[in-house]
């Protein structure tokens, strides 16, 4: 988790700068939490984000990371691949237009275990070992806490917004289904966000790559068993899924548990400290905002989806061309948006523990850095996926046909999805890791704000403006990019004014000791 307070003590860094220095750690001698802090960052799966190679160290970072993300992208794909073979034909479809109603459920916690990233690594950055502790126990039981909300609500309104969406027949009962059963896993999902969140705080990125590699492996065996060996269908997977976090969420904290630095998990030491969230908070809190928003104005272009689904769809076709094709190329599309992300994840990381130990100047090379690198990753996946859309579309039952039957349109919907989005690539990465830096920073609310305006109200604008009158799926889809060029730029040009200024005030701080 990044932080967003850091104290106020000062000490030498080793660039000969003043930097904050926080001696009281979780009430012991200060030799034997020195020698924690050293025994913990001297490990071969942690990294210490504040000293040495930037470059070298956000790809030791990121790849980890990526991989883990990747895996996990690659299991749930398996969830839209192995339904695919099922007896219902839209259940492809079903899965996939769930997905920003789900969001906007779990981004709420999903937000919050953003700030609990942000603090826990401003404490470490910080060497502040009680405040470690205390944010770390409190991020948990708020994970608990808001992933039993998240289950209630989802629960409740799952039909009901399905339906709103535009969503009938088969297809609604489809969706409901897959909702409601994913939703009883969801206190799981949550506390396995926040762990990782943890771990990528103290900059381990392996623990999460070994466990959910192995969790990811067992919803792919328990997907194939459900739905081709008990004939279930969209239910299968859901289960599936369900069953795979909570296996995830047991071993992950079985691991802190034997951590033996400033983030070991006790029960006894669970709690709630009315700063830490107070702190988790104030990052948190924009950070959940912005993504169920974000999820808001992603249902009603899935809805426009829906709406194209129902114009060019062919009478008595039996399931739903453009919302499969749809879906079947947003599902390839996480993979390269997985890989980008990790920047961005990384970018926050880094931002936070080096704006924790004030090195800002260091975070200039952290913005470059992650800038180039996100840029490469964004772009060799995107078109790497794009190339081999043929045969990467397939594997969800979507390929090319005849021209105006239903299987060619939603081959020629996932097509054109693709090539709207994939080939400026790039400017997701540009948006994203000038929003992780800027979030890294301690300025969340800015975030969000930027987020919201840039590309959240643009994309409700340009639906209920442009696509009202034209009516086609090119003018979604552009959108996506022009959005992500916009908030980008404002983005940069914010986290520049405010290094400048912590820069300046850190000098004349500086001067006045």
């Amino acid at each position: 988790m990044k932080g967003e307070k850091g104290g106020r003590y000062l000490s030498e860094s080793a660039e000969g700068e003043k930097m904050p220095f926080r001696r009281t750690f979780l009430h012991s001698s200060t030799h034997k939490n020195t020698n924690m802090y050293r025994h913990s960052y001297s490990s071969s799966k942690t990294i210490d984000m504040t000293e040495g190679s930037v470059f070298l160290k956000l790809v030791l970072f990121s790849i980890p990371l990526m991989i883990t993300n990747l895996l996990q992208m690659l299991y749930n794909a398996a969830d839209m691949m192995v339904v695919s073979l099922s007896h219902e034909p839209s259940a492809v479809g079903a899965i996939g237009m769930t997905g920003a109603f789900i969001n906007l459920v779990i981004n709420v916690f999903m937000g919050f275990a953003t700030g609990a990233n942000v603090m826990v690594a401003r404490h470490l950055g910080a060497k502040d070992g009680e405040r470690t502790s205390r944010t770390m126990h409190t991020a948990i039981v708020m994970s608990v806490g808001f992933g039993l909300v998240s289950m209630i609500i989802g629960l409740f309104i799952s039909r009901p917004v399905l339906s709103l969406m535009g969503a009938e027949g088969k297809l609604l009962d489809l969706a409901t289904t897959y909702t409601f059963i994913y939703f009883l896993g969801v206190p799981f999902v949550s506390l396995v966000n926040y762990l990782i969140s943890i771990f990528r705080a103290k900059g381990d990125t392996r623990t999460p790559l070994y466990i959910l590699s192995a969790s990811g492996l067992l919803n792919v065996i328990l997907n194939l068993f459900f739905v081709l060996v008990c004939k279930m269908s969209v239910e299968g997977v859901a289960l599936a899924t369900s069953i795979s976090n909570i296996v995830s969420g047991v071993f992950l904290l079985l691991k802190l548990c034997r951590d033996d630095g400033p983030c070991q998990f006790s029960f006894k030491k669970l709690c709630f400290d009315r700063m830490a969230f107070r702190d988790i908070l104030h990052i948190g809190l924009p950070a959940a905002v912005q993504g169920s928003l974000f999820s808001i104005s992603n249902m009603l272009i899935q809805s426009s989806i829906i709406r194209m689904n129902y114009i060019l769809t062919p009478p008595g076709t039996d399931f739903d061309p453009v919302v499969n094709g749809n879906a079947a190329a947003a599902n390839l599309e996480g993979f390269a948006y997985t890989a980008e992300n990790t920047i961005y994840q990384a970018a926050i990381s880094f931002t936070s523990q080096n704006a924790g130990a004030k090195k800002h100047k260091r975070i200039y090379r952290i913005m470059g850095s992650c800038y180039v690198i996100g840029a490469c990753v964004a772009t060799f996946f995107a078109l790497s996926l794009f190339f081999l859309r043929a045969p990467l579309l397939s594997l969800y039952g979507v390929k090319a046909a005849a021209q105006g039957s239903a299987e060619a349109i939603a081959y020629n919907t996932a097509t054109t999805r693709m090539l709207f989005m994939f080939m400026p690539y790039a400017l997701i990465s540009y948006m994203e890791i000038g929003c992780g830096i800027v979030r890294g920073l301690g300025k969340s609310l800015s975030s969000t704000i930027i987020s919201l305006l840039g590309a959240c109200a643009f994309r409700v604008f340009w639906v209920l403006v442009v696509f009202d009158k034209i009516e086609t799926l090119e003018s979604i889809y552009i959108s996506y990019p022009i959005s992500w060029l916009m908030t980008g730029t404002v983005f940069l040009i914010y986290s520049l004014s405010v290094l400048r200024k912590a820069i300046k005030k850190q000098n004349t701080e500086t001067i006045e000791v």
